[in-house]
Formats: C-alpha cells, structure tokens, sequence
C-alpha cells in the first residue's frame, strides 16, 4: 500500500431543513389556526481516528464529503428529521487544518477520537411559531441555513517513542530490522527508504516501544532538497531521537562529524522544539573498523562536536551493542526496568564499551 501522509479534502455539512407554513384544515373547523412544523439540522462532518489504517492513501480517490441535508417541517406541527451525520474515518495521529485560514483544528491522538470539522446548518422554523394575538394566521416560515463548508489539510504524524536521523545510508532502516519485527528496504545505495516505517520493539516479557524510521536528510532540506524535510514532522511526538552515523563511510572525504553538524543545522531550521529534543548519538558500522580505529574516530569525533549526551558504538549489521541500546531505551521510554532482560536481539561479536 502507498504511504500518503498529507491530503487536502473538502467538506460539507448538510443544510438545515426548510420550515414549514401550514394551517389546521379539519371537518367542521373553519378556521384552523397554523401547524406548520420546524425543519430538521443538517447533519454535520466528523473524522474519527482509527488504529486500523495508517495512510491517507483513500483520500487521493474520494476529495469531498457531505452530511446529510435535514428534512422539512410538514403540516400537523410535524417536524422534518435530522441529516444524518457523516463520518470519515482516519488514522490515528492525524491533525487537521483549515486551509483557508490556516488554523490548526485538531488533532485525533486515540483511537476512536472525534472531531467536528463541519456543523451542520440550523433548521428553519414552521409558521406555528410566528403566532400572536394581532397576527392569528401567519404565513411566514424561515428556510433552514446552509452548512459549513471547509477545506481541510490533513497531516499524518505517525506515533513513535524513538525517532531515528540520519544521512543517507546511515543504517537507521538495518538497526530498525535488527532489534524489531519490521523489515524496510534496505540496500547499498541512498534514499532506499522512501517513506517512513515504524518498529515495534519487544523488550521484558509483555512490553514495547516504537521506533520510526524516516528517509535520510540531507544538506539544503530545509530549502527542500531531499527527502527527509517532508518527513520530519513524523519526529514531532517522539521522546527521543537517536541521531546514527556511519563511522566508515566509503567516500573517504566525507567526514563524520561534518555529517552530524548539517543534519543538526537542518533540524534547526525546521522547527526549534524539535532541535531541543534530547539526541543520542549512534556511531554505527563498527564491524568495518578495528577497536583501535573505533577509538581514534570516536575521540575526534566527540571533540569535534563537544557532544554532551549519550553516546554509543553498534553494528546494525551484526548487532554488537544493539542490546544495551534497547535496553537504555526501554528504560528511557519507562516501559523496562534494570532488572528484566532482553531477547531476541544476537550480536555476532563483542559489544564496544564506550569508556
């Protein structure tokens, strides 16, 4: 299925119900005062968030949706039926704006959430209601008032705990399939992620995190080179990122440290809150170096970029020290404790400590 995480839609509530201008008209009652009904409300448009879809991918086929126009008042002080609602359903984490206005309406967070995103109209009055002692047989009635009507942009933020950034091959979709059940592409060459993947990752016996892998960013993808920029708004609501890089690249003019300073500055200049989110810094590929060399890079690396926070050293090609990562994040995310263990992660050689 096609991953499509932003649609434009129009909206339309149904109209209120005309009211109605009657008269009683009875076998022997020769003048029957007014019984014209009220008519119904239209029925208005609400997205409901549901766990079990997790694109917008049926929005590209059906633009335009309508509640139900509310009946017309009759005679006999009958009232027209309420339009019945319209209800679209959509994923869990989508928010919605108005594109005229540019207002953030909402957000659908949980599923089953609700949100109201067009009223329907308010329904017309019957003549009934017009009676008074100096005007016994009215004729007047109001006709029901049109629904809203909107356009909305709908934004799909997939819901992850850890976010992971990164160059282009910088291993985020091996390191997701190594300590999760998902299995994204992966191959020797840029760009092979194309939209974003989402892991769940088991650890202790009943609980889990999710970790969502978006496409590498690249320098100039805040003036929208690449494609990450369109992607980094799936990292809005995780706790923390992890920020890999490749610690043996094959171009040997490309410097490690460079590579962390311009996904850094790209961030910046998307959004601020997302800058000051809490990042670990990953150093990944280790199974290319010796011990020696892992060493050297890691000391110029982390003067080079004055790091403060944690650091660690893995293969998400072998998995060495993907195992006291989970475990960290486990705990970080408050979904382990320090005693329980993890399984279902093999590392094929010894785990590098960081000192």
């Amino acid at each position: 299925m096609k991953f499509v995480d932003e649609v434009i839609v129009k909206v339309e509530a149904g109209n209120g119900g005309a009211g109605c201008a009657s008269f009683r008209r009875e076998k022997y009652i020769q003048f029957g005062g007014p019984d014209g009904g009220d008519g119904g409300d239209g029925g208005s448009v609400y997205l409901m968030a549901q766990s079990g879809l997790n694109t917008l991918v049926d929005f590209r086929h059906q633009r335009s949706y309508r509640g139900q126009t509310g009946e017309s008042g009759k005679g006999r002080n009958m009232y027209g039926k309420k339009g019945e609602d319209k209800i679209v359903f959509v994923p869990v984490g989508t928010r919605v704006f108005d594109t005229e206005t540019e207002e953030q309406i909402g957000e659908l967070l949980n599923q089953d959430d609700r949100l109201l995103v067009a009223k329907g109209g308010h329904h017309g009055i019957g003549n009934v209601h017009f009676k008074s002692s100096t005007n016994r047989a009215p004729r007047q009635c109001t006709p029901g008032y049109p629904g809203e009507r909107r356009q909305l942009k709908m934004e799909l933020i997939v819901l992850a705990d850890v976010g992971l950034l990164g160059m282009p091959n910088a291993g985020k979709s091996s390191l997701i399939r190594k300590v999760s059940s998902a299995k994204p592409k992966v191959a020797d060459y840029p760009f092979t992620t194309l939209y974003p993947n989402l892991g769940v990752v088991r650890v202790g016996n009943e609980n889990s995190f999710v970790i969502a892998d978006i496409p590498g960013v690249i320098e100039g993808a805040a003036e929208g080179a690449g494609l990450g920029l369109q992607f980094l708004k799936h990292l809005e609501r995780t706790q923390l990122l992890l920020h890999l890089v490749d610690i043996a690249p094959a171009d040997d003019q490309i410097n490690p440290a460079d590579e962390v300073i311009k996904i850094a500055n790209e961030i910046a200049k998307y959004t601020e809150s997302l800058a000051n989110k809490e990042r670990w810094l990953i150093i990944n590929k280790i199974d290319l170096i010796t011990d020696e060399e892992l060493a050297e890079c890691k000391k110029e690396l982390l003067e080079t970029l004055n790091w403060q926070g944690k650091v660690y050293a893995i293969s998400a090609h072998t998995g060495a020290g993907t195992k006291e990562l989970v475990r960290d994040l486990g705990m970080h995310c408050c979904v382990l404790d320090k005693t329980e263990e993890i399984d279902g992660i093999e590392e094929d050689k010894p785990w590098h400590p960081l000192g």
